[in-house]
């Protein structure tokens, strides 16, 4: 009699506990520093009905707003559970394969989105097996603008910016160190220290695409922008290797679908809202600040002394080369 009233207990306790494993599989957390309601988060939300439909149901999230902490910290986060994916920059993704860094890290390289598609296409294949080896599938690649830099008093030349408080990403020391030895001072801070830093005074300029200055307001304190691409906003979806082996093949189909299409919208829309959201923040009071002839020579000449404290350290030097040479051929007309 007690053999038996062990196992109907036993039988309960797993009874009790199936529902919650089968929910914990079906469960699909995703972070993200975009803000709510902005395109990456819709883009975010409709990837979660095809996946949802694909499984039959389960617990789609998503946390934008760098609610799950900075890129580095969703890395983590991804690597012990707590997310199974995330919608990151360059900076974060670099946490994971150091040769992304080339698409976003290598200033004044690209001189059109047509040349960033370019590379990204070329170099993609290759890439995707470097982050699937290190247990992270690639489902979107995206971008979020040119970063322009914003600041609290005009500036047009590189020297115009030493006297500035930078913003500077809390955990690319590498970066900061670059900066402080051309003559720059960058405080290290994470994206939601932004606003609050710029409006007390702990920083004086961010760079950063017009849309997120536009949506954080950022604008509002900083109110001169450079009109300079610097360099691309480049991003991508990724998901655990281990969410997504748990991923039915119709699912992981599916997803794919959505993925791709969801890459596709970000890519066209947010190059569209570039420039909306100049003339938005324009038409609200910010002064946008055109470097003359010269004062570009000067960026460029910046770029160049750059070039060879890049390589090497914040982009793999082989990497750094790849993407000189198919830059070479897009412009000789190789492709």
């Amino acid at each position: 009699m007690k053999k038996l009233f062990a196992v109907l207990c036993l039988g309960s306790l797993i009874s009790l506990l199936a529902p919650v494993a089968s929910a914990q599989e079906q469960q699909l957390r995703i972070g993200t520093l975009a803000p709510k309601n902005s395109l990456y988060h819709r883009q975010l939300m409709g990837l979660g009905e095809a996946w949802r439909k694909a499984q039959g149901g389960g617990r789609y999230l998503v946390y934008p707003d760098g609610s799950q902490g900075g890129e580095t910290d969703m890395v983590r986060r991804m690597r012990i559970g707590q997310l199974q994916g995330a919608l990151m920059s360059v900076v974060g993704l670099r946490e994971i394969e150091p040769s992304i860094a080339a698409l976003q890290a290598m200033p004044l390289m690209f001189r059109s989105w047509e040349e960033v598609d370019y590379v990204r296409e070329k170099m993609r294949p290759a890439m995707e097996k470097k982050f699937l080896d290190q247990g992270f599938v690639v489902l979107a690649w995206g971008d979020a603008g040119w970063v322009r830099f914003f600041s609290k008093k005009p500036a047009r030349h590189p020297d115009d910016y030493k006297s500035m408080k930078f913003f500077a990403w809390g955990g690319e020391s590498e970066q900061q160190e670059i900066m402080k030895r051309l003559g720059y001072t960058p405080v290290p801070l994470e994206t939601a220290d932004i606003l609050p830093a710029i409006q007390t005074g702990m920083i004086d300029a961010v760079p950063s695409t017009p849309y997120f200055a536009l949506a954080t307001q950022i604008y509002n304190t900083a109110g001169n922008m450079l009109d300079l691409n610097w360099a691309p906003i480049v991003g991508a979806l990724i998901v655990t290797k281990k969410s997504w082996d748990a991923m039915s093949p119709a699912t992981q189909q599916a997803v794919r679908e959505a993925g791709a299409k969801a890459g596709a919208e970000i890519r066209a829309q947010a190059r569209k809202e570039v420039d909306e959201a100049v003339a938005a923040m324009q038409k609200r009071g910010l002064t946008v600040n055109t470097p003359d002839a010269a004062q570009m020579q000067a960026w460029n000449a910046l770029a160049e002394r750059l070039y060879p404290q890049i390589r090497g350290r914040l982009v793999p030097a082989a990497t750094f080369d790849e993407v000189v040479g198919h830059l070479k051929d897009f412009r000789a007309g190789k492709r």
